[in-house]
């Protein structure tokens, strides 16, 4: 095989490999800038290299640390990074970035990057891994105390008004907000989450951004205590300059308002605008009879995806389930679900042999 052959071959590579590539030279020059890393920007390779020659980035960690890596000659791993992109979705990658010198003396940097947008979606949202719309329905609820927060959802999404849903964390606010979303009469354009434990400057561009729009959408903003008392009211500022539209805000807050307000961590304004409904997602300890029925939907939409043989708990482990308090709630039972389906091939019940050594010993610290 002759030199131009295998360039060719390595090409070929470059565009086809699922993990974004990207190198710029001493002068910024962008030298790799593969498909993977366009689709995680959203920009061309001529875009990318203008906005690296001018020297103006919005989200501008890599070219700061593609500067950094040809000003030091270090190399810089594991560097994760979250951003909106130029189409307007939330990204996050994981970074790795290396010095290299060519034949000819040349320094270049380049940067590695792995998608990891959705590990770190299914981390804040249960159950959003199985492809399907979140609607009502999909959402286990045998219990009187979560029928009656969906109940209250679903009126919130007649009358399209903003909604605050209260709960600890993965008790499963994220999913009565998307079923709101899409229990609506009159369709949004899309479901929007912000996720408030981030870049809370970022969040308010973006707010600003699809607020203006002339199409409706929903915003679910996840735990808006986080925001600064500042960003809290620029978000009020922002719904009642643009009242006129038709969009619907959702927020969840992980503790009592009242005594957030006094923390200082939730904006008196903020509360206000949603004090026409407010919406208490009660914790899992408090539903023990969603535990069972949870557990077989799980199941079940395991069997259908992959062809599993389980059926459920054996008696022992079903007692421990429905007697553990799940301090984690809805998200750490399914996490142990997860993980006890990774160990099961052809059982068709949960023995108490098959429960992860980590989950014992929780247990035994509850005692």
């Amino acid at each position: 095989m002759n030199q131009l052959d295998l360039t060719s071959v390595f090409e070929f590579m470059i565009e086809k490999i699922e993990t974004g590539l990207c190198a710029i030279d001493e002068n910024g020059r962008v030298i790799v800038y593969n498909k993977k890393m366009r689709e995680l920007t959203g920009e061309t390779l001529e875009q990318i290299t203008q906005r690296f020659l001018s020297q103006s980035l919005d989200f501008n960690l890599e070219q700061n640390m593609l500067q950094k890596v040809l000003d030091s000659g270090q190399s810089y791993k594991h560097i994760k990074q979250t951003f909106w992109n130029t189409l307007g979705e939330e990204v996050t990658m994981m970074n790795d970035y290396y010095p290299y010198t060519l034949d000819d003396g040349t320094k270049i940097a380049i940067q590695f990057s792995r998608d990891i947008t959705q590990q770190e979606f299914l981390m804040d949202r249960p159950l959003s891994r199985y492809g399907a719309p979140l609607t009502f329905d999909i959402i286990t609820a045998v219990s009187k105390s979560m029928q009656q927060a969906i109940q209250q959802a679903k009126i919130a999404a007649l009358g399209r008004i903003p909604v605050m849903l209260i709960g600890e964390p993965g008790t499963g606010k994220d999913m009565i907000a998307e079923g709101i979303h899409h229990e609506l009469a009159e369709k949004n354009e899309r479901f929007i989450t912000l996720i408030c434990r981030r870049n809370e400057k970022t969040l308010l561009t973006q707010i600003e951004k699809y607020i203006a729009e002339e199409k409706n959408y929903t915003f679910f903003a996840e735990r808006i205590e986080f925001l600064s008392d500042e960003a809290q009211n620029r978000i009020v500022e922002l719904l009642e300059e643009h009242s006129e539209r038709n969009h619907v805000f959702i927020a969840s807050i992980g503790e009592d308002p009242i005594d957030l307000i006094q923390q200082g961590s939730l904006a008196k304004n903020l509360y206000y605008l949603f004090s026409n409904l407010t919406i208490q997602v009660p914790a899992l300890r408090e539903r023990r009879e969603d535990i069972k029925p949870f557990v077989e939907d799980y199941f079940a939409r395991r069997r259908m995806a992959y062809g599993i043989s389980v059926k459920g708990l054996a008696p022992e482990v079903e007692e421990i389930f429905m007697s553990y308090d799940w301090p984690g709630n809805l998200k750490e039972l399914e996490v142990l679900l997860d993980d006890l389906s990774a160990l099961l091939t052809t059982e068709e019940y949960v023995e108490h042999a098959h429960i992860p050594a980590y989950f014992k010993w929780k247990l035994k610290q509850a005692e």
